[in-house]
């Protein structure tokens, strides 16, 4: 028993380490204006696939050219949620003109906040307070503009009834059930450039450009977030009238320095190998193999076409290679038909191998011979029955 655990002891201590994962990342690159709106929702389902796959170390976009939060929008954030504070002592204590005084300061700190917050918070709070205060002093159309904001970012944010008064509790029910709680408009959501992910009140609804159809008319928060680019937030007024909006992002160093790459990476992919350009992607991300594409706008609808190339970066080698259409994705289906290709992109090279076996009948289908006049005898044929054979060579389909 003895010599069986330390046989087995030395023979796991001898066994090899486990392979270390190989690192990877995907690079879309857009070859038009309207293939740039799509590069970024296309790396994110690639990226999706890929950590479905064993072996694999994804390093997302996010990682590799940084998504910096604005700096600005978070020192606003500290002070509105300072003067929040303030103001609910005030409001708390029934200092109705002191905290109507902060919570006018505070709102607008919050306003400047935008991009740095990803949920109403305690700004919901505060807009009900200043609700509350403006009625209180008798100015009951201002704070049904401000109810209409709150039900707008936050349709089920219930007031406390051992904090506000059920006069307030009623009007904001007149409010939510009134011709202005039922009124929808619609927001069209763009940035410079294009394809950053367009979060609404904390939901993710898509890429830029996007149109965000029959939302409830007040403010709503918009928060804009593009790997290589600073974060991006506002408050946005939704009317009954279409309201748009389209703000420049702030690109990274890291960013910039790879778009003055796109030139000779795009050469490299077309050519179907690489070179010095992606091995240097591959030395600045601490990769050893990605996905790296061309895209290319095909129609108006979101029709695209991807060349792309799955490489050892490091040595240039392409490992597989596809070229494919998508047709927008008007139906969702646009995350299973890229997780499809990046499965066969991946596993090429393992399909490869496995088709290399020694099997004798390898590369053998068994309809090799359906044409010949051999039907499976390999031996030598017998001339003498040949010859007297009258139908021999004559399969009856001659004159067809």
């Amino acid at each position: 028993m003895t010599l069986a655990v330390l046989a087995l002891v030395s023979v796991v201590a001898g066994a090899s380490p486990p392979a270390a994962p190989k690192r990877i990342a995907v690079l879309m690159v857009p070859m038009d204006r309207g293939a740039e709106a799509a590069t970024v929702r296309l790396e994110t389902y690639m990226n999706e696939a890929l950590e479905q796959l064993p072996g694999l170390q994804v390093k997302k976009s996010e990682e590799a050219f940084g998504l910096p939060p604005d700096e600005e929008a978070e020192a606003s954030l500290k002070r509105a949620e300072t003067g929040y504070g303030e103001s609910r002592l005030a409001f708390d204590a029934r200092e109705t003109a002191d905290a109507e005084r902060k919570l006018r300061a505070t709102l607008k700190e919050y306003t400047k906040a935008a991009g740095a917050m990803k949920e109403c918070g305690h700004l919901c709070d505060a807009i009900a307070m200043y609700a509350s205060t403006l009625q209180e002093r008798g100015d009951v159309d201002e704070a049904k503009i401000a109810l209409v904001d709150l039900i707008a970012l936050a349709p089920t944010f219930a007031l406390d009834s051992k904090r506000f008064t059920q006069e307030l509790i009623m009007l904001r029910s007149q409010v939510a059930t009134g011709r202005s709680g039922q009124m929808r408009g619609s927001l069209a959501v763009g940035s410079r450039p294009p394809g950053a992910r367009v979060y609404l009140d904390g939901e993710l609804q898509g890429y830029t450009p996007t149109t965000l159809q029959t939302l409830q008319v007040g403010k709503h928060l918009v928060r804009l977030e593009r790997p290589g680019f600073q974060v991006l937030g506002l408050l946005a007024e939704v009317t009954p009238e279409d309201t748009s909006v389209e703000p420049e992002l702030t690109a990274t160093a890291a960013y910039k320095s790879y778009e003055a790459m796109l030139g000779k990476i795009s050469g490299e992919v077309a050519k179907d190998k690489g070179g010095s350009a992606l091995a240097a992607v591959a030395k600045t991300l601490g990769v050893d193999r990605g996905i790296v594409g061309l895209v290319k706008q095909i129609n108006e609808a979101g029709g695209t076409e991807l060349n792309v190339g799955f490489y050892e970066l490091k040595t240039g080698k392409r490992l597989a290679s596809k070229r494919q259409v998508f047709q927008g994705d008007e139906y969702g289906q646009l995350k299973s038909e890229i997780g499809r290709l990046v499965n066969a992109l991946v596993n090429y090279e393992a399909a490869e191998k496995s088709a290399k076996s020694a099997d004798p009948l390898e590369s053998r289908h068994g309809t090799e011979e359906w044409n010949s006049e051999d039907r499976g005898n390999h031996s030598a044929p017998d001339k003498k029955k040949k010859a007297k054979d009258p139908l021999d060579g004559v399969n009856g389909t001659e004159e067809w």
